[in-house]
């Protein structure tokens, strides 16, 4: 007889206009079987680590065209994680394996689409960095800056939003490769990390800016060749006045415009034309046939110190909402996780 254990789980109360508030989601307890459905090939899993990313809050609004299907009403959250194998019905999944990929708020979980896990292989490093540095987010980091901005040594690479999971790493990965970079962010401890942890040349408070043009020119006195783009908004606009000739854009997120009902227009486009600028937006699951090359890269460069990551862990499932809403003020520093249960 399947053992039947209480679970308890994150829902999303209703569609989210606004900013996104705590009261927005909700707790439920239920009862789950961890046992595998008869004939399924389903994987029941315990939930160790989940991951808070902005894009979720594009997926509490009801929207038709969307790369990714909005969240249901009355319906638990779901979202990436890192989990144990608790039962598995696919040959590729064993008891005891550690998984990462597709999960949802909760305890316990049962994925039906066990394509969606890979096994983690090396437990080297620690387990939550499969939602951040080892996971989508480190992906993007690596196929935006090398793939998508197209990086010549010697080049100025200015990164927005350059504290949070995919900013610290393309600051990262531009020194390496022998760029000039600086980094925004929202206030003094994330600027000093920026330049003491991250190693970029440069970073500035852009909130303490009064003029964002300014600010840029200061810093990229003869313009920006590569801008990786996680903000929109105002920070486009004035990025668009300091790009070079045949600068490259990599829009990666837009995070100023997630919590508007209205977004705000892009004023500085003619210079797409004057300037002859590439702006490509890009999703990683266009670039996760790079994910094992990509390990190969990192994992040896985070062992030997040569990278950092720097993770916001927040403990317990109790945490994931206010964790999940801090996002959008800042509230993190670094890649925002939520610890469900250690292993």
């Amino acid at each position: 007889m399947a053992e039947e254990v209480s679970n308890r789980q994150v829902i999303l109360k209703h569609y989210v206009t606004g900013y996104v508030k705590e009261s927005d989601m909700e707790f439920k307890n239920s009862t789950i079987k961890l046992n595998v459905p008869e004939g399924s090939n389903a994987v029941v899993l315990k939930n160790l680590y989940l991951s808070c990313d902005p894009y979720m809050r594009c997926r509490m609004r009801k929207t038709e065209e969307s790369y990714i299907e909005s969240f249901t009403p009355g319906s638990t959250i779901t979202g990436y994680g890192v989990a144990k194998v608790l039962e598995s019905g696919d040959s590729n999944f064993q008891k005891g394996d550690l998984v990462a990929g597709r999960t949802r708020w909760e305890k316990y979980s049962i994925v039906t689409d066990p394509q969606t896990l890979f096994k983690i292989h090396d437990k080297d490093v620690p387990l939550s960095y499969y939602t951040g540095i080892l996971g989508l987010p480190g992906l993007t980091a690596y196929a935006g800056f090398y793939e998508v901005c197209s990086p010549k040594k010697g080049e100025t690479v200015f990164v927005s939003a350059a504290s949070g999971a995919v900013g610290q790493l393309v600051g990262q990965f531009a020194k390496m490769f022998g760029c000039y970079v600086v980094g925004s962010a929202g206030n003094k401890e994330k600027v000093d990390r920026l330049k003491g942890t991250f190693g970029f040349d440069e970073a500035f408070n852009y909130k303490e800016e009064q003029d964002l043009d300014a600010a840029l020119k200061r810093y990229f006195p003869d313009g920006i060749d590569i801008y990786f783009e996680n903000v929109g908004g105002k920070m486009l606009d004035a990025v668009l006045l300091n790009m070079k000739v045949h600068g490259r854009i990599a829009v990666c997120g837009m995070i100023s415009q997630y919590n508007l009902e209205q977004t705000e227009g892009v004023q500085n486009l003619i210079c797409l034309i004057t300037k002859r600028i590439r702006m490509e937006g890009f999703l990683v699951f266009d670039y996760y046939h790079l994910y094992p090359k990509y390990l190969e890269m990192i994992i040896p460069q985070i062992k030997a110190g040569e990278v950092v990551y720097v993770e916001d862990v927040a403990e317990g499932l109790e945490s994931a909402p206010n964790a999940l809403v801090g996002l959008f003020s800042g509230h993190n520093i670094g890649k925002q996780v939520v610890m469900v249960s250690r292993e």
